[in-house]
């Protein structure tokens, strides 16, 4: 429950305040006149100081124009250490952008005659996926490419996968059915699936740069991802592709992408309409697309194609698609009638709360899908307090605590509690988390889940005492608290 909380879902908690602020700014109109000299020196204003203010280390960024790349321009550098700067030929982990390159491929194995979209998947592979469930023979390529497998997003660890609703019935993002796709996908071709990919998608459309596998190249090219508190983490060098997730690309790679997907390039005419025209509705403030149960009340412009988010506006519809692995965010957006679109790829888990800015200056128009997925501005108080803390150390809790009672600006128990375990097993600051949990606790003495963290950084800190003390009061307000109880009788030596 709370380690979860230290990746993309801890910045989704951190949205209220942040969401607020940008949803209140008035869009700009949709730039369709765009001028590269006027362009270029508005981005150069604005994106280092964004950069700065968010701690993003580097960013990479391409607009179309006209359906072609117009603009690409590198800011930053690759790893916060080494200082390497980033260019044009950086090479950034493009998340789940991965997944709509992935889905246009399957529509091309689709238009040959390889795949067939309603065919269920298990009739592909021979053997049976999920155990025990025969709802499995209910999901299809089409299921898989509108988030409507039934599948979480990702199983949990050392856990088998199950399906959690009938497939069909709603739209619940997920990582997962894009792999069980994967895998009939490698069969039907009879090869790995960057191998597929390399046939189907970059050779033809010239992408380079782009792999879902490492590659010896990428030594020297790669940016490193940095979490929330701007610290450089590994290199991710993935040995295994994963359809959903492990695609490396530039900018001006990805661009090329979305470029063939506004104009219907290798697909067959009605295949790349149905890429993107609306297929399964979303629910309106993206409680589905994180694993969280919808709200049952269907959003009025976002909706879901093959593979791709769509967003409809006075503007036209635009497909568009979001990228989080934790210290790498990115985003891409297109306008297929206005021939307009960005690809945004940072190396942070700050990205997201600069890109809407970005947006608004590269492309503008109205943009309900940045509020749809809920990511905080880097002006919200939860990062200012995580900054602040940083910076001044326990001498910045104790002053928020003294000044947030009935403030506007105070920060969630769920908030607060995010910021603990970034502090904590991120910045390793433990004296700070622990500063930062005790607060949690003294505002929420009923929240059995404050004491259980407390308990966690107590024990990180040696204070075996005193988290076996707040372990038991965790326990004692809820009973059920496994995971507390666990700890707990590591820590008794049971």
């Amino acid at each position: 429950m709370k380690r979860l909380l230290i990746s993309a879902f801890l910045l989704l908690t951190f949205a209220t305040a942040g969401l607020a602020q940008n949803a209140s700014t008035a869009p700009v109109p949709l730039r369709v006149k765009l001028n590269k000299a006027v362009l270029a020196e508005r981005l150069n204003a604005t994106i280092p100081r964004l950069m700065n203010e968010a701690d993003v280390p580097g960013l990479s960024i391409a607009v179309i124009k006209d359906g072609k790349v117009f603009l690409n321009q590198a800011y930053g550098v690759k790893n916060a250490t080494t200082k390497d700067a980033v260019t044009d030929n950086t090479v950034f982990e493009a998340a789940s952008l991965s997944k709509p390159v992935f889905a246009y491929a399957v529509l091309k194995l689709v238009d040959a005659g390889k795949l067939d979209l309603d065919k269920p998947l298990v009739q592909y592979l021979g053997e049976s996926y999920i155990k025990n469930d025969d709802r499995v023979n209910l999901i299809t390529a089409r299921r898989v490419l509108t988030h409507s497998t039934g599948f979480p997003n990702w199983r949990p660890n050392g856990q088998d996968l199950k399906i959690i609703f009938p497939p069909g019935e709603r739209f619940s993002y997920s990582g997962e059915g894009f792999v069980f796709l994967q895998k009939v996908v490698e069969k039907v071709a009879g090869q790995p699936l960057d191998a597929v990919m390399k046939q189907l998608v970059f050779d033809p459309l010239g992408m380079t740069s782009s792999s879902y596998v490492w590659r010896a190249d990428y030594k020297d090219t790669k940016a490193t991802g940095h979490d929330f508190g701007g610290l450089a983490g590994q290199v991710r060098q993935p040995k295994d592709a994963n359809a959903a997730a492990t695609l490396q690309a530039t900018s001006s790679d990805y661009a090329k992408f979305m470029i063939a997907v506004m104009n219907g390039t290798g697909l067959k005419k009605s295949t790349a309409a149905a890429m993107v025209s609306e297929q399964m509705k979303v629910d309106e403030g993206c409680s589905n697309c994180v694993n969280r149960q919808p709200t049952g009340k269907l959003s009025a412009n976002i909706f879901w194609g093959f593979g791709v988010g769509l967003q409809r506006t006075s503007d036209g519809t635009a497909f568009w698609h979001w990228g989080d692995n934790g210290d790498v965010h990115c985003y891409m957006l297109a306008y297929p009638k206005s021939k307009l679109g960005v690809v945004i790829f940072t190396n942070s888990g700050n990205g997201h709360s600069i890109i809407p800015e970005i947006i608004s200056d590269s492309l503008g128009g109205d943009q309900p899908v940045i509020g749809w997925l809920h990511y905080d501005s880097y002006k919200a108080p939860g990062r200012l307090f995580y900054k602040d803390v940083l910076a001044r150390g326990v001498a910045a809790v104790d002053e928020y605590h003294d000044r947030k009672k009935g403030a506007a600006d105070s920060i969630s128990e769920a908030q607060i509690n995010s910021i603990g375990y970034v502090l904590l097993n991120g910045a390793r600051k433990v004296p700070e988390a622990i500063a930062v949990f005790k607060m949690n606790v003294a505002d929420f003495p009923e929240s059995w889940n404050t004491y259980d963290s407390l308990g966690e950084a107590y024990g990180v800190a040696g204070e075996k005492d005193l988290a076996i003390k707040n372990y038991e009061k965790s326990i004692e307000l809820n009973p059920k608290n496994e995971g507390g109880i666990t700890a707990l009788k590591k820590l008794k030596g049971q």
